[in-house]
């Protein structure tokens, strides 16, 4: 599956850096691509073994702001 995140807040490679590596680091991720300047960050990943809010709180947690 593949769902795409607003995220508000990232300006530079290591804001793309951090918010790659949280999502990578969860299981059932198998993509991250983010675009800092449309602030979208588009993730594949297996829905058995991932949902979208914890995608969504780990993207959060590392100080950025999704987008509903």
């Amino acid at each position: 599956m593949q769902t795409t995140f607003d995220v508000k807040g990232m300006t530079c490679g290591h804001c793309e850096s951090s918010v790659k590596s949280a999502l990578k680091e969860l299981d059932g991720i198998t993509g991250v691509d983010v675009n800092l300047g449309s602030g979208k960050v588009d993730v594949t990943y297996d829905d058995a073994k991932m949902n979208v809010a914890v995608m969504r709180e780990a993207i959060e947690e590392q100080g950025y702001d999704v987008v509903a």
